[in-house]
Protein backbone atom coordinates (compact mmCIF):
# COMPACT_ATOMS: atom_id res chain seq x y z
CA UNK A 1 0.00 0.00 0.00
CA UNK A 2 1.42 3.02 -1.10
CA UNK A 3 2.54 5.57 1.62
CA UNK A 4 1.63 9.58 1.80
CA UNK A 5 5.55 10.08 0.73
CA UNK A 6 4.78 8.10 -2.04
CA UNK A 7 2.27 10.09 -3.06
CA UNK A 8 3.82 12.98 -2.71
CA UNK A 9 6.92 11.75 -4.78
CA UNK A 10 4.98 10.43 -7.54
CA UNK A 11 2.85 13.54 -7.48
CA UNK A 12 6.05 16.13 -7.77
CA UNK A 13 8.18 14.02 -10.33
CA UNK A 14 4.90 13.75 -12.21
CA UNK A 15 4.40 17.22 -12.26
CA UNK A 16 8.02 17.98 -13.22
CA UNK A 17 8.29 15.75 -15.44
CA UNK A 18 5.21 16.60 -17.74
CA UNK A 19 6.20 20.27 -17.25
CA UNK A 20 9.94 19.32 -19.03
CA UNK A 21 8.33 17.17 -21.81
CA UNK A 22 6.39 20.27 -22.36
CA UNK A 23 9.38 23.55 -22.11
CA UNK A 24 11.16 23.03 -25.96
CA UNK A 25 7.57 23.64 -27.10
CA UNK A 26 6.02 26.11 -25.16
CA UNK A 27 3.72 28.01 -27.68
CA UNK A 28 3.90 25.68 -30.70
CA UNK A 29 0.98 25.75 -32.66
CA UNK A 30 -1.22 22.34 -32.48
CA UNK A 31 -1.14 22.13 -36.05
CA UNK A 32 2.59 22.33 -36.38
CA UNK A 33 2.87 19.61 -33.61
CA UNK A 34 0.72 17.67 -35.34
CA UNK A 35 3.48 17.37 -37.94
CA UNK A 36 6.34 17.47 -35.19
CA UNK A 37 4.89 15.16 -32.57
CA UNK A 38 6.78 15.27 -28.88
CA UNK A 39 7.49 11.68 -27.99
CA UNK A 40 9.70 11.98 -25.62
CA UNK A 41 12.28 14.54 -23.99
CA UNK A 42 13.58 16.96 -25.68
CA UNK A 43 16.23 19.99 -25.70
CA UNK A 44 17.07 23.09 -26.97
CA UNK A 45 14.58 24.66 -28.95
CA UNK A 46 12.36 27.31 -27.27
CA UNK A 47 14.60 28.14 -24.12
CA UNK A 48 17.83 26.42 -25.39
CA UNK A 49 17.67 24.13 -22.15
CA UNK A 50 19.07 20.68 -21.81
CA UNK A 51 16.47 17.77 -22.19
CA UNK A 52 14.97 17.48 -18.48
CA UNK A 53 14.57 21.15 -17.49
CA UNK A 54 11.70 22.15 -15.89
CA UNK A 55 10.48 25.84 -16.15
CA UNK A 56 8.41 28.40 -13.04
CA UNK A 57 5.72 26.02 -12.88
CA UNK A 58 7.69 23.10 -11.11
CA UNK A 59 9.84 25.82 -9.34
CA UNK A 60 7.04 27.44 -7.83
CA UNK A 61 5.23 24.05 -6.66
CA UNK A 62 8.66 23.36 -4.90
CA UNK A 63 8.75 26.77 -3.43
CA UNK A 64 5.22 26.57 -1.97
CA UNK A 65 6.25 22.98 -0.35
CA UNK A 66 9.33 24.36 0.76
CA UNK A 67 7.13 26.97 2.72
CA UNK A 68 4.61 24.44 3.60
CA UNK A 69 7.38 22.25 5.67
CA UNK A 70 7.26 25.17 8.28
CA UNK A 71 3.43 25.08 8.27
CA UNK A 72 1.11 27.72 6.80
CA UNK A 73 2.49 31.00 6.43
CA UNK A 74 1.52 33.15 3.48
CA UNK A 75 4.21 35.85 4.01
CA UNK A 76 7.06 32.78 4.00
CA UNK A 77 5.24 31.30 0.83
CA UNK A 78 5.91 35.09 -0.56
CA UNK A 79 9.08 35.23 0.08
CA UNK A 80 10.08 31.83 -1.24
CA UNK A 81 8.58 33.39 -4.72
CA UNK A 82 11.09 36.16 -4.35
CA UNK A 83 13.77 34.27 -3.54
CA UNK A 84 13.00 31.86 -6.59
CA UNK A 85 13.13 35.02 -8.74
CA UNK A 86 15.76 37.05 -7.74
CA UNK A 87 18.27 34.47 -5.98
CA UNK A 88 17.45 31.41 -8.43
CA UNK A 89 16.48 29.38 -5.82
CA UNK A 90 15.09 26.17 -6.74
CA UNK A 91 15.84 26.62 -10.02
CA UNK A 92 16.12 23.64 -12.52
CA UNK A 93 19.69 24.71 -13.48
CA UNK A 94 20.80 27.98 -11.62
CA UNK A 95 18.93 30.09 -13.92
CA UNK A 96 15.18 31.79 -14.18
CA UNK A 97 14.34 31.51 -18.21
CA UNK A 98 10.62 31.49 -18.21
CA UNK A 99 7.98 34.11 -15.94
CA UNK A 100 4.52 35.18 -16.58
CA UNK A 101 3.98 38.42 -16.62
CA UNK A 102 1.22 38.96 -13.96
CA UNK A 103 3.52 36.89 -12.00
CA UNK A 104 6.46 38.80 -12.33
CA UNK A 105 4.01 41.89 -11.77
CA UNK A 106 2.85 40.11 -8.22
CA UNK A 107 6.59 39.08 -7.25
CA UNK A 108 7.82 42.67 -7.85
CA UNK A 109 4.44 43.82 -5.72
CA UNK A 110 6.03 41.06 -2.75
CA UNK A 111 9.84 42.68 -3.15
CA UNK A 112 8.01 46.15 -2.19
CA UNK A 113 6.19 45.22 0.64
CA UNK A 114 9.67 43.27 1.92
CA UNK A 115 11.62 46.24 1.18
CA UNK A 116 9.56 48.24 2.90
CA UNK A 117 9.44 45.93 5.60
CA UNK A 118 5.78 45.76 5.51
CA UNK A 119 3.33 42.78 5.85
CA UNK A 120 2.67 41.13 2.80
CA UNK A 121 -0.90 40.56 1.62
CA UNK A 122 -3.05 38.75 -0.72
CA UNK A 123 -4.00 41.18 -3.97
CA UNK A 124 -7.38 42.37 -3.27
CA UNK A 125 -9.97 41.14 -5.08
CA UNK A 126 -11.51 44.34 -5.91
CA UNK A 127 -10.71 45.77 -8.82
CA UNK A 128 -9.01 42.89 -10.47
CA UNK A 129 -9.11 42.89 -14.01
CA UNK A 130 -11.19 40.08 -15.46
CA UNK A 131 -8.41 39.44 -17.73
CA UNK A 132 -6.11 38.65 -14.96
CA UNK A 133 -7.07 35.14 -14.77
CA UNK A 134 -3.92 33.34 -16.43
CA UNK A 135 -2.60 30.03 -15.04
CA UNK A 136 0.12 31.34 -12.85
CA UNK A 137 -1.49 29.80 -9.31
CA UNK A 138 -3.14 27.04 -10.96
CA UNK A 139 0.27 26.20 -12.10
CA UNK A 140 1.68 25.69 -8.43
CA UNK A 141 -1.26 24.97 -6.40
CA UNK A 142 -0.58 21.22 -6.02
CA UNK A 143 0.96 21.09 -2.19
CA UNK A 144 -2.06 22.93 -1.24
CA UNK A 145 -3.84 19.58 -1.75
CA UNK A 146 -2.17 17.70 0.45
CA UNK A 147 -1.44 20.25 3.58
CA UNK A 148 -5.07 20.85 3.52
CA UNK A 149 -6.22 17.25 2.98
CA UNK A 150 -8.02 17.14 6.48
CA UNK A 151 -8.84 20.34 6.96
CA UNK A 152 -12.62 21.66 6.20
CA UNK A 153 -13.81 22.39 3.07
CA UNK A 154 -14.90 26.08 4.40
CA UNK A 155 -10.88 26.75 5.51
CA UNK A 156 -9.49 24.61 2.23
CA UNK A 157 -10.82 27.61 0.00
CA UNK A 158 -9.61 30.28 2.49
CA UNK A 159 -6.18 29.21 2.50
CA UNK A 160 -6.61 28.73 -1.41
CA UNK A 161 -8.19 31.73 -2.27
CA UNK A 162 -5.15 33.07 0.26
CA UNK A 163 -2.42 31.32 -1.37
CA UNK A 164 -3.94 31.90 -5.28
CA UNK A 165 -3.96 35.70 -4.34
CA UNK A 166 -0.57 35.87 -3.55
CA UNK A 167 -0.34 36.59 -7.46
CA UNK A 168 -4.05 35.81 -9.25
CA UNK A 169 -6.82 36.91 -6.91
CA UNK A 170 -10.00 37.10 -9.61
CA UNK A 171 -12.94 34.62 -8.68
CA UNK A 172 -12.41 32.66 -11.56
CA UNK A 173 -8.74 31.85 -10.68
CA UNK A 174 -9.16 30.87 -7.27
CA UNK A 175 -12.12 28.30 -8.33
CA UNK A 176 -10.27 26.77 -10.94
CA UNK A 177 -7.24 26.05 -7.94
CA UNK A 178 -9.93 24.70 -5.95
CA UNK A 179 -11.38 22.45 -8.34
CA UNK A 180 -7.94 21.37 -9.08
CA UNK A 181 -7.05 20.99 -5.22
CA UNK A 182 -10.49 19.17 -4.47
CA UNK A 183 -9.81 16.72 -7.20
CA UNK A 184 -6.41 15.66 -5.68
CA UNK A 185 -7.97 15.40 -2.12
CA UNK A 186 -10.34 13.18 -3.80
CA UNK A 187 -7.53 11.03 -5.24
CA UNK A 188 -6.12 11.35 -1.83
CA UNK A 189 -9.36 9.21 0.04
CA UNK A 190 -8.57 6.83 -2.35
CA UNK A 191 -10.73 7.51 -5.20
CA UNK A 192 -10.34 6.32 -8.33
CA UNK A 193 -10.26 9.26 -11.05
CA UNK A 194 -14.01 8.23 -12.40
CA UNK A 195 -15.39 8.17 -9.35
CA UNK A 196 -13.06 11.45 -7.89
CA UNK A 197 -14.03 13.22 -10.95
CA UNK A 198 -18.11 12.76 -10.26
CA UNK A 199 -17.52 13.98 -6.70
CA UNK A 200 -15.92 16.69 -8.15
CA UNK A 201 -18.69 17.75 -10.30
CA UNK A 202 -21.15 17.62 -7.85
CA UNK A 203 -19.10 19.22 -5.05
CA UNK A 204 -18.22 22.17 -6.71
CA UNK A 205 -21.53 23.90 -8.08
CA UNK A 206 -23.09 23.25 -4.55
CA UNK A 207 -20.03 24.89 -2.65
CA UNK A 208 -19.39 27.53 -4.54
CA UNK A 209 -23.30 28.48 -4.44
CA UNK A 210 -22.90 28.27 -0.51
CA UNK A 211 -19.64 29.77 0.42
CA UNK A 212 -18.05 31.86 -2.25
CA UNK A 213 -20.89 34.84 -3.18
CA UNK A 214 -19.58 33.91 -6.72
CA UNK A 215 -20.50 32.99 -9.95
CA UNK A 216 -17.66 32.08 -11.49
CA UNK A 217 -18.20 28.36 -10.57
CA UNK A 218 -20.15 28.62 -14.24
CA UNK A 219 -17.41 29.54 -16.55
CA UNK A 220 -16.30 26.10 -15.66
CA UNK A 221 -19.75 24.18 -16.90
CA UNK A 222 -17.98 22.38 -18.96
CA UNK A 223 -15.73 20.55 -16.65
CA UNK A 224 -18.20 20.18 -13.92
CA UNK A 225 -21.08 19.90 -15.79
CA UNK A 226 -20.40 17.24 -18.60
CA UNK A 227 -17.87 14.62 -18.90
CA UNK A 228 -14.77 16.94 -20.38
CA UNK A 229 -13.07 13.61 -21.87
CA UNK A 230 -16.57 13.70 -24.13
CA UNK A 231 -15.14 17.05 -26.20
CA UNK A 232 -13.90 16.48 -29.14
CA UNK A 233 -9.85 18.06 -29.29
CA UNK A 234 -10.83 20.60 -31.67
CA UNK A 235 -13.35 22.34 -29.09
CA UNK A 236 -10.20 22.14 -26.45
CA UNK A 237 -7.98 25.11 -26.20
CA UNK A 238 -4.63 24.53 -24.28
CA UNK A 239 -3.60 28.55 -23.65
CA UNK A 240 -2.46 30.21 -20.48
CA UNK A 241 -5.95 31.29 -19.64
CA UNK A 242 -6.77 29.51 -16.76
CA UNK A 243 -10.45 27.94 -17.95
CA UNK A 244 -8.11 26.79 -21.04
CA UNK A 245 -5.73 25.01 -18.60
CA UNK A 246 -7.84 23.88 -16.59
CA UNK A 247 -9.85 22.04 -19.32
CA UNK A 248 -7.24 21.05 -21.66
CA UNK A 249 -5.57 19.14 -18.16
CA UNK A 250 -8.59 17.35 -17.30
CA UNK A 251 -9.72 16.49 -20.93
CA UNK A 252 -5.83 14.66 -21.19
CA UNK A 253 -6.39 13.05 -17.72
CA UNK A 254 -9.85 11.22 -18.25
CA UNK A 255 -8.97 10.53 -21.54
CA UNK A 256 -5.97 8.28 -21.24
CA UNK A 257 -5.15 5.11 -19.14
CA UNK A 258 -1.49 5.37 -17.87
CA UNK A 259 1.11 8.54 -17.24
CA UNK A 260 2.63 8.44 -20.67
CA UNK A 261 -0.22 9.21 -22.53
CA UNK A 262 -1.75 11.75 -20.26
CA UNK A 263 1.14 13.94 -20.67
CA UNK A 264 2.18 13.30 -24.39
CA UNK A 265 -1.45 14.54 -25.22
CA UNK A 266 -1.54 17.23 -23.01
CA UNK A 267 1.87 18.95 -24.76
CA UNK A 268 0.64 18.35 -28.21
CA UNK A 269 -2.12 19.92 -27.79
CA UNK A 270 0.42 22.93 -27.94
CA UNK A 271 0.22 26.82 -26.72
CA UNK A 272 1.11 26.25 -23.28
CA UNK A 273 2.53 22.94 -23.42
CA UNK A 274 4.79 23.15 -20.11
CA UNK A 275 1.92 24.12 -17.80
CA UNK A 276 -1.06 21.48 -19.00
CA UNK A 277 1.01 18.59 -19.46
CA UNK A 278 2.66 19.66 -15.55
CA UNK A 279 -0.49 19.79 -14.22
CA UNK A 280 -1.72 16.63 -15.98
CA UNK A 281 1.19 14.79 -15.15
CA UNK A 282 0.57 15.82 -11.19
CA UNK A 283 -2.31 14.19 -11.67
CA UNK A 284 -1.20 11.25 -14.00
CA UNK A 285 1.65 10.94 -11.23
CA UNK A 286 -0.94 10.65 -8.03
CA UNK A 287 -2.98 8.31 -10.52
CA UNK A 288 -0.76 5.66 -11.63
CA UNK A 289 2.80 6.08 -9.64
CA UNK A 290 6.18 6.68 -10.89
CA UNK A 291 7.30 3.68 -11.16
CA UNK A 292 5.19 3.74 -14.44
CA UNK A 293 7.36 7.04 -16.00
CA UNK A 294 9.66 6.34 -18.95
CA UNK A 295 13.24 5.43 -16.93
CA UNK A 296 14.53 7.21 -20.02
CA UNK A 297 12.52 10.34 -18.99
CA UNK A 298 13.06 9.67 -15.13
CA UNK A 299 17.26 9.63 -15.96
CA UNK A 300 17.11 13.31 -17.48
CA UNK A 301 15.04 15.18 -14.85
CA UNK A 302 17.10 17.77 -13.02
CA UNK A 303 17.54 17.68 -9.41
CA UNK A 304 15.29 14.42 -9.47
CA UNK A 305 17.23 12.96 -6.12
CA UNK A 306 16.60 16.75 -4.59
CA UNK A 307 12.64 16.77 -5.59
CA UNK A 308 12.41 13.57 -3.86
CA UNK A 309 13.53 14.63 -0.67
CA UNK A 310 11.58 17.91 -0.66
CA UNK A 311 8.42 15.56 -1.10
CA UNK A 312 10.39 13.30 1.58
CA UNK A 313 10.63 16.19 4.19
CA UNK A 314 7.20 17.66 2.99
CA UNK A 315 5.56 14.65 4.05
CA UNK A 316 7.27 14.51 7.08
CA UNK A 317 5.86 18.29 8.21
CA UNK A 318 2.09 17.09 7.32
Amino acid sequence: MKTLVDTIQDAFIGFATGDALGVPVEFETREWLQENPVQGMLGSMRYNQPPGTWSDDSSMVFCTAESLCRGYDLEDIALQFSRWKNERFWTPRGRVFDIGIQTNKAIERIDRFLEMGLRIKPIPEQGVNEKENGNGSLMRILPLAFFLKDRPAEESYRIVREVSALTHAHARAVIGCFIYVRFIMSLLEGQDKNRAYTELRNFIPDFCKKNTGSHEYEYYSRILNNNIADFPESTIRSSAYILHTLEACFWCVMRNDNYRNTVLQAVNLGEDTDTVAALAGGLAGIIYGRDQLPKEWIAVLARKDEILELAQRFSNSL
